[in-house]
């Protein structure tokens, strides 16, 4: 199993829900949050003259699969947020150790 963690942008969130459940992933979970990349938090890539780090609005989204679908959601949310521009986001894939589904008390793979 994989965890896959993507750092998007909030206005992206449709579109990335469109495209993990149509890559086939039963569920994700989005969380608010605020950070900041290569480019410090600006929104160009030259640094603003007060050189402060600015920590921008984002959302993590997090979609546990089975290892081969795991390349088809990376690719599926990949396209659903690329602008071409600063701050489109990251991707990372974890490997994932255990999962329960706390209702029936399924684990692992048939937790997903």
């Amino acid at each position: 199993m994989k965890l896959i963690t993507a750092i998007v942008k909030p206005e992206r969130l449709e579109d990335v829900t469109r495209a993990v459940t149509g890559a086939g992933a039963h569920g994700m979970t989005a969380t608010e949050v605020r950070g900041f990349g290569q480019q410090y938090g600006h929104l160009v890539a030259v640094h603003s003259q007060d050189g402060q780090v600015r920590m921008l609005p984002k959302l993590r989204v997090d979609v546990a699969v089975q290892d081969q679908a795991a390349g088809q959601v990376v690719d599926a949310i990949a396209k659903s947020v690329d602008t071409g521009t600063i701050g489109d986001g990251k991707i990372w894939v974890c490997e994932l150790e255990s999962a329960l589904r706390v209702r029936t008390g399924e684990r692992d793979s048939d937790a997903l």
